[in-house]
């Protein structure tokens, strides 16, 4: 496990997350497509936000359950709790400092936010299926 650091833009927010980046997900939700950002999920213990608390907004819309986080300054989207797992930190990957999607080896997932209720019935299916 290797140790991450991420920022939005402006350096307001930053933040650390310890994890295995070899699977990440992506989402075609009216949100995800729109903010472009590159998924990756982690337990609450390995995820370290180190500035910018009282900077972040959050941004909650449908049945307000996932709340995705943004710096107000730059208006970088960092990290969500995703409705998928929302105890976990949702990290967009685009804002690690130390990871790069055209070059690091990763496979992406697809979640398809667009038929959220049956994506997700299909991912719980297949987990507990595999267990």
């Amino acid at each position: 496990m290797q140790t991450y650091h991420g920022s939005c833009h402006c350096g307001a927010v930053t933040f650390e997350v310890d994890g295995d980046l070899s699977k990440l997900g992506d989402c075609n939700c009216s949100l995800c497509a729109k903010k472009g950002s590159v998924h990756y999920a982690v337990p609450k213990d390995r995820f370290r936000l180190l500035s910018g608390a009282d900077t972040l907004k959050g941004y909650q819309f449908n049945k307000k359950i996932a709340t995705h986080f943004f710096c107000p300054n730059c208006g970088i989207h960092t990290y969500s709790h995703p409705r998928t797992a929302p105890d976990k930190f949702n990290v967009n990957v685009r804002c690690l400092n130390d990871f790069d999607l055209q070059t690091d080896d990763y496979e992406l997932s697809h979640f398809d936010g667009q038929n959220w209720e049956t994506a997700f019935k299909a991912r719980q299916h297949a987990a507990h299926s595999s267990s």
